[in-house]
């Protein structure tokens, strides 16, 4: 039969034989039903997310940054940039979020404590300021943020290519493209919760030690309000120090999961607690237990033997690239938190970018080949931080090595989507019942 008669012979039959366009179809979901299509139910759950902050954003730029000029129809738009637009404009904190220049006003909720902790407390935020004739913030001047974002520019214990004391300025500039939305999540963090950028850590380049107390005391300021602190780095070997500010005002047990191709567990490192030190020492910590230190992703040919020992010693849970490929993701999150959690009051994320297959991550030290994949990374992170976190660092990210930005915009996405996972799922702020100590400097 010619293909002309059999396409004729086919058009017939249409005609002859007429099949509904839903009998054709039954085998699809419809783009519309929001029971079939993630995509449509996305669509329809926005519709339960509020403006109100959005619109007194924008209400605030049209008075503190004048009137747009005549010429302009959007009535909404300011002369000067006050806010969320334009994005490539405005001075660059961590998603435009505000700038608390006095750290003594990060709070939180921190009236939970007793009133000897409290006096106490603001004691010890004003102790070195009183001979200044500096007064104490009042119980009205201490916002009440639900995270706080800390810079740590350090790459003191970078062992191989430094650069991570640029990360988070590279992390604050890439912050700039993204709007506080989510379209999958149905969440919007602007909306949902609240987020202040405290600056940057005043670390000491020459020296480790002081630039590891000058963390410690800015991670447990923070953590003693009761904000989410999310640490921006910086190399690795600060994940001590910000792991021990955070245990200093705690009494409870803390677990750890540890994302990193990279062991970082040796003792010492060409003599020093570098950036292939931190979880060592870490553990070592009263409330901090090895056996609650969970790592994923190690593996490669940069895991020092003399890490190996370590990690046998103490008994860590580790979980290599091979172990996500045979149990999949979901599988290794569970077992993770598992671990984690067990016998612990609250677990704290250590996520280094070098985890990342390093195809999509060239801007930092120790790139690594065959680690996860972006879309395996997020799902990882989403998994462990909807059952809740007391605190997160992203680390090692370097953007002198970096190319039009995709490290450090990876680096942002793992911690927009930590803060996501944890509002959809109710869990921002519930770690601050461990909260039962008063905040003493280092």
């Amino acid at each position: 039969m010619s293909l002309k008669l059999l396409h004729s012979t086919s058009l017939r039959r249409r005609v002859l034989y007429p099949v509904p366009l839903q009998q054709l179809r039954n085998h699809h979901p419809s783009p519309f039903d929001p029971q079939t299509t993630k995509g449509w139910k996305a669509a329809v759950k926005e519709t339960n997310i509020p403006t109100s902050k959005h619109d007194a954003e924008v209400k605030r730029g049209l008075e503190i940054g004048l009137q747009g000029a005549s010429s302009i129809n959007d009535k909404t738009i300011p002369t000067f940039s006050r806010g969320e637009l334009p994005h490539f404009a405005g001075i660059n904190t961590f998603m435009k979020a505000p700038y608390v220049e006095d750290v003594r006003e990060v709070g939180g909720k921190v009236h939970h404590l007793t009133v000897f902790h409290r006096v106490q407390y603001l004691y010890n935020l004003s102790e070195d300021m009183y001979f200044l004739n500096r007064s104490i913030p009042s119980n009205e001047n201490i916002k009440d943020y639900d995270a706080t974002v800390i810079g740590v520019p350090f790459d003191g214990g970078c062992t191989y290519r430094s650069g991570t004391r640029f990360g988070p300025q590279g992390i604050r500039r890439i912050s700039a493209l993204y709007t506080p939305y989510n379209y999958e999540m149905g969440i919007d963090l602007r909306e949902q919760m609240s987020l202040c950028d405290a600056g940057d850590v005043f670390t000491i380049p020459a020296n480790l030690e002081k630039s590891f107390d000058q963390i410690s005391n800015a991670v447990a300021h923070v953590a003693a309000s009761g904000s989410f602190p999310i640490i921006l780095g910086g190399d690795h070997s600060i994940g001590f120090p910000t792991v021990r500010g955070l245990a200093s005002v705690t009494s409870k047990r803390i677990g750890i999961i540890h994302v990193d191709r990279h062991a970082d567990i040796q003792e010492t490192d060409l003599d020093e607690r570098m950036h292939t030190t931190p979880y060592f020492h870490a553990t070592n910590l009263p409330n901090v237990r090895p056996e609650n230190l969970v790592q994923i992703g190690i593996g490669g040919w940069q895991v020092p033997r003399a890490a190996v020992g370590n990690m046998r010693d103490r008994k860590t849970n580790i979980f290599t690239m091979d172990d996500i490929e045979e149990l999949g993701m979901e599988k290794v999150a569970e077992m993770a938190l598992e671990r984690a959690w067990d016998g612990c009051d609250a677990v704290y994320m250590s996520y280094d970018i070098d985890s990342i297959e390093a195809a999509f991550v060239p801007g930092t030290g120790w790139p690594e080949p065959g680690g996860l994949l972006p879309r395996e990374a997020l799902k990882l992170v989403g998994l462990v931080a909807k059952e809740g976190l007391c605190g997160m660092e992203i680390v090692e990210v370097s953007p002198p090595y970096d190319h039009a930005d995709i490290t450090s915009l990876m680096a942002l996405r793992i911690v927009v989507d930590t803060l996501g996972a944890m509002v959809s799922h109710g869990k921002l702020g519930n770690h601050k019942h461990i909260i039962d100590k008063p905040f003493v400097p280092f």
